[in-house]
């Protein structure tokens, strides 16, 4: 299948690592990061108190962010070569390379912020009033979110310039052991993708092999991931401590720019739902395969009367478009982009990043989608959850490099928005009864894995950091977290045999993104609840829809969703998301 699918096109950023525009690009950043140092530092709080300070710090602002827009480019093309293929030397050296000059050059940049948050509120709200600098204003606002936690300009140094060999190194010593490990699945080699794919393989066997072959290698490797766990929970410990922050997770919940009570009211709505979600889903399934009990690696089967073809990719590409389509020709046209200009790398291959992802670059580029396409309708699923993802980056391109980054609790929303499209484009096509549950208990599971599952990921992520404040954990220990959040939260219905205690260890948003994982179960919930109402009020619907996409990242969560007289800050609103998957495994039950 691999011949036929799209493989990406970086020249839109560089033409390859030793392009003179690579260095042309470096040259200029490190000139203009040097002019902006000698012009500014130390001289933010004069500029604000000027009788022009507001027109004065809004030109201030427009070079950084031009500055920021240059080194934005410059790494995320050396992170796509990376993704790209990983173990290739060239690719990784650049991409250190790249991490250390843009790292030093950035270094330069530190002041800045640290100035503007030092600044009277009373000084910052009347240059606010020059409208140069009023654009400015949501950034500014999100900036100052961190200002009770800054640190000295030299800590703020330090930490900034240390994160190459601290938690950056640790993340890199993580994605290339994952890449170089090979699993033994019935005599054939295996990356982990292919080896986690086949725990939907319709063969029970196979599942099986893949599940204790998967089992048996992180086991030989899990002493080094353990290691690199303890160290990124302590390198937080320590930042957080020096910042003061009450709470494990509190730098996520500001960086998302939501509400710590927002998270936990929806954490505890899909802990109480778990009886009524997975534990009962798992049950019913077990009885459609002749189980007593599924087996861990029985969770993603597929149905007996499940369709095992593969989905070639024009079709995929066809079935996303057409339910684009039918929301919007606007959503449409732009997701044609990526197919059509090169946006877009899909086939496994060795030493490619796992998983799936796309990829903003910078305002002035275009984002990128990594897919690891294997033909299956999950995959069609992946492909229109990235790209609603896609499509929110190019609307929100017009914030400028400062603003159109999106918090990921947003971020999730379109592309799980994506997904329900499609979903339900499938869904009202399905030709009988067999069909519609299979595409059903599909979706239940994918949603089980969005909600359920991430949200345990969560508290299991809370427990590995609060235990290890109290020492270093061994494997053993992390393991037993795993064992039981992931007990509690799929029930009773799934056995969790021996090997099962490692999966831990392949879950790259540990690593990566501490916490990052509750944003796709507000995500989930959230979309569930949006498409509530698109579905009982269609008019004028999609360009509001269009609307809070392009606004990126300059409104909250409450601005956000108050046009569809959503509020994520009622605890009642995460029920009537949950009810949403309530009521599909209610539909399965009735067709029992």
């Amino acid at each position: 299948m691999s011949v036929s699918l799209p493989t990406w096109n970086l020249a839109d950023l560089y033409a390859g690592p030793g392009a003179p525009e690579v260095k042309a690009d470096l040259a200029a950043a490190a000139r203009d990061a040097e002019t902006f140092n000698a012009r500014y530092r130390g001289r933010i709080a004069t500029l604000a108190d000027a009788p022009d300070g507001g027109v004065q710090l809004a030109e201030a602002v427009r070079a950084y962010e031009a500055i920021e827009d240059r080194l934005g480019r410059l790494m995320s093309f050396a992170g796509l070569l990376y993704a790209q293929d990983n173990t290739d030397p060239v690719h990784a050296k650049f991409y250190g390379d790249m991490q250390e000059r843009v790292t030093t050059i950035s270094t330069g940049l530190l002041f800045f912020a640290l100035e503007l948050n030092r600044l009277d509120d009373a000084a910052l709200e009347q240059a606010l009033e020059t409208p140069a600098l009023a654009h400015y204003g949501p950034w500014l606002r999100d900036l100052r979110a961190m200002r009770p936690y800054q640190l000295s300009d030299e800590l703020e140094t330090l930490l900034h310039e240390k994160s190459v060999t601290g938690h950056a190194a640790w993340n890199r010593l993580f994605d290339e052991t994952m890449a170089r490990l090979a699993f033994e699945v019935d005599g054939e080699t295996l990356a982990l993708e292919g080896a986690l794919h086949l725990l939907s393989d319709k063969d029970g066997a196979r599942r099986a092999a893949a599940a204790q072959a998967l089992a048996r290698t992180f086991k030989a490797n899990i002493p080094l991931l353990a290691l690199v766990t303890n160290t990124l929970a302590k390198d937080k410990e320590i930042e957080d401590r020096l910042r003061g922050f009450a709470d494990i997770a509190q730098s996520r919940h500001i960086a998302n720019r939501v509400e710590p009570e927002v998270v936990a009211a929806l954490t505890e709505a899909v802990q109480r739902s778990y009886p009524a979600l997975s534990h009962r889903y798992y049950a019913m399934k077990a009885k459609w395969l002749g189980l007593e009990k599924l087996e861990y690696w029985d969770r993603n089967a597929p149905l007996p009367q499940s369709d095992d073809a593969t989905i070639p990719w024009a079709q995929a590409r066809d079935t996303v478009l057409e339910a684009y389509r039918g929301f919007t020709p606007q959503m449409a046209s732009i997701a044609e982009r990526f197919f059509e200009q090169g946006w877009i790398d899909a086939p496994m291959r060795p030493g490619k990043a796992s998983g799936a992802f796309s990829h903003p670059t910078v305002p002035s580029a275009h984002p990128y989608v990594l897919l690891n396409y294997q033909g299956k309708t999950r995959d069609v699923m992946t492909l229109a959850h990235e790209l609603g993802h896609g499509v929110h980056q190019v609307l929100a391109a017009k914030q400028g490099a400062l603003m159109a980054d999106t918090p990921l609790t947003l971020a999730e929303t379109a592309s799980v928005f994506g997904e329900m499209l499609t979903f339900r484009k499938l869904l009202a096509s399905a030709p009988d009864a067999a069909r519609r549950k299979t595409m059903l208990a599909s979706k239940v599971e994918d949603m089980l894995n969005t909600v359920v599952r991430q949200t345990a990921f969560y508290t299991f992520e809370r427990q590995v950091h609060t235990a290890r404040r109290e020492g270093e954990l061994t494997a053993d220990d992390i393991g037993r977290i795993w064992l039981d959040v992931q007990s509690e939260s799929l029930g009773p219905a799934i056995r969790f045999g021996e090997g099962y205690e490692t999966y831990w260890c392949y879950v790259s948003h540990f690593i990566h993104a501490p916490f990052y994982v509750y944003a796709y179960a507000f995500g989930d919930c959230l979309v569930n609840s949006l498409y509530a109402v698109y579905e009982q009020a269609q008019e004028g619907f999609a360009e509001r829809y269009l609307r809070m996409l392009e606004a990126g990242g300059t409104l909250r969560h409450k601005e956000l969703l108050a046009p569809f007289g959503l509020d994520a800050s009622d605890p009642a609103f995460w029920d009537k998301g949950l009810s949403v998957i309530r009521g599909f495994i209610d539909e399965l039950e009735a067709m029992e």
